[in-house]
């Protein structure tokens, strides 16, 4: 059973990561907690990427930090270890997905008739407002555009993690972005909206 409960005051927070890896593969609670509280909000938000469900998401991370204690011996010390933690968790909430059948769950949409302007809404959105937009993709939309935008996955990554073709996956990309396009282009008009309207109002 790991322990994760806070740290107590006292603990030696000088510790660098590379000792703290090597504490956990001595199975140190301390060193699993230090490892835990670093890295755990990132990991949440993660998995609430995928799925959307708070409490879900947070059940997966804890399940995710299990994994990654259980096999941290698999871990060599070559490359990033944040980049280690994100596949075991990314692997988790895929697990999840499947386990529950709600994976690339596909559904009919128009094509936008025109593109969003992107300059307008880069400059008035904020990466919250982005995340909150990818949010409201259908879940099959949603694994495969953070699999590919976010994650950086190939198409045969994706393919090989979910269980289906690259030409699936190349599908549900695509109709992802059309999607979002569209979730976009509504939000541009209401900032072209409040913009007016402010406008209105200093005249």
């Amino acid at each position: 059973m790991i322990d994760l409960e806070p740290m107590r005051p006292g603990v030696d927070k000088s510790s660098t990561e590379e000792k703290l890896i090597k504490a956990c593969k001595k199975h140190e609670p301390r060193a699993q907690r230090e490892i835990y509280l670093k890295y755990c909000d990132r990991m949440l938000g993660l998995c609430a990427r995928y799925v959307r469900d708070q409490f879900e998401a947070e059940d997966i991370m804890i399940k995710g930090f299990v994994k990654a204690f259980q096999k941290i011996d698999q871990y060599s010390g070559e490359g990033n270890f944040e980049g280690w933690l994100r596949r075991i968790m990314i692997n988790e909430s895929l697990s999840f997905l499947r386990s529950h059948k709600n994976l690339l769950m596909a559904v009919q949409i128009e094509a936008a008739e025109r593109e969003p302007d992107y300059q307008t809404l880069e400059n008035r959105l904020e990466a919250e407002d982005l995340l909150a937009m990818i949010n409201q993709l259908p879940d099959g939309y949603r694994t495969v555009f953070n699999l590919y935008a976010i994650e950086g996955y190939s198409h045969r990554e994706i393919a090989e993690a979910l269980g289906i073709t690259e030409g699936a996956s190349k599908s549900q990309l695509s109709r992802a972005r059309a999607h979002l396009k569209r979730i976009l282009l509504e939000s541009e008009n209401d900032i072209l909206k409040i913009r007016q309207e402010n406008e209105r109002h200093k005249a």
